[in-house]
């Protein structure tokens, strides 16, 4: 297998998956059959997994070579009230600890919302939060990754400079870039130019160092958006996003890590993905397709 500067996969098993055996184990084996070597287990409703299936997956993962994360219950908030944030704080831990179980390396989750106030007077909350959660990880050996994502509505918590700023202050926190999100998170489609995408991986590498650019986390789609941001997600041939001069400024400023497609259209669109990438990077696919 031809190693590759990206490595491409889907939110959850694609959607060709066979019944049998099906589940996230099947996702695995069937995504390394598609050329595809990255899965993100689709936790997004709840954790609800065995620690036996857990091991099915990472020995499964394991055996094909592809590199697993997993997306965390969308009903997280690092903002929440006082009464809110144990429950939050338990959806966060369940998928750290049933993810780095599984094999997954790094666990994406939506920060939260403002709630009307300034980003600077919820960041200290949100660090504080993420620090406590990370610091039991680090007791009981669990070392994932815990990533903030990038959200597509400009009042959530989740600008790339909030992701950065909590990266900066933890280690063991980095950002997953969603690009559809930020495209959409403008709610005037300005955010869509090799230029503007050249800003931001600049902005991401003076924040965190150019070797941070070395593992990237991003998720993809088309999407469809208003003034206030992300209405829903589409198929990329669907979108006005221009997927190819974001991955054009990756290339150019030398990126690595994962990306990991989340149209309705899961694997058609990451093997698009895949060979746009390979066109442009001009590295060589037909070993892995």
């Amino acid at each position: 297998m031809t190693e590759l500067s990206f490595t491409f996969g889907t939110v959850g098993s694609p959607k060709s998956t066979p019944k049998k055996p099906g589940g996230s184990v099947g996702g695995v084996i069937h995504s390394a059959e598609l050329g595809l070597y990255a899965l993100e287990l689709g936790w997004v409703r709840s954790v609800r997994v065995s620690e036996e299936t857990c091991a099915q997956i990472k020995s499964t993962a394991e055996e094909n070579n592809v590199a697993i994360s997993v997306h965390a219950p969308y009903y997280i908030n690092l903002n929440a009230d006082e009464e809110e944030w144990p429950k939050s704080r338990k959806r966060l831990m369940d998928a750290a600890n049933y993810g780095y179980l599984a094999g997954a390396t790094d666990i994406i989750f939506h920060p939260g919302s403002y709630f009307g106030k300034e980003p600077e007077d919820v960041l200290p909350l949100a660090i504080k939060r993420l620090e406590n959660c990370l610091q039991e990880l680090r007791a009981e050996k669990n070392y994932v990754i815990l990533r903030p994502e990038t959200m597509g509505k400009s009042a959530m918590l989740g600008s790339l400079e909030d992701t950065l700023k909590m990266s900066q202050a933890l280690d063991g926190v980095l950002p997953c870039i969603d690009v559809a999100h930020l495209f959409a998170r403008s709610g005037d489609g300005s955010v869509n130019t090799y230029d503007h995408w050249c800003e931001k991986l600049a902005i991401y590498g003076k924040a965190l160092g150019n070797d941070s650019l070395k593992n990237l986390h991003i998720h993809i789609s088309g999407i469809d958006y208003g003034e206030k941001g992300e209405k829903e997600h589409l198929p990329l041939a669907e979108s006005e996003l221009a997927y190819e001069e974001f991955l054009k400024a990756l290339n150019d400023f030398k990126c690595q890590g994962r990306i990991l497609c989340e149209s309705p259209i899961l694997e058609e669109d990451a093997l698009t993905c895949k060979q746009a990438w390979c066109m442009i990077s001009q590295e060589n696919c037909q070993a892995e397709s």
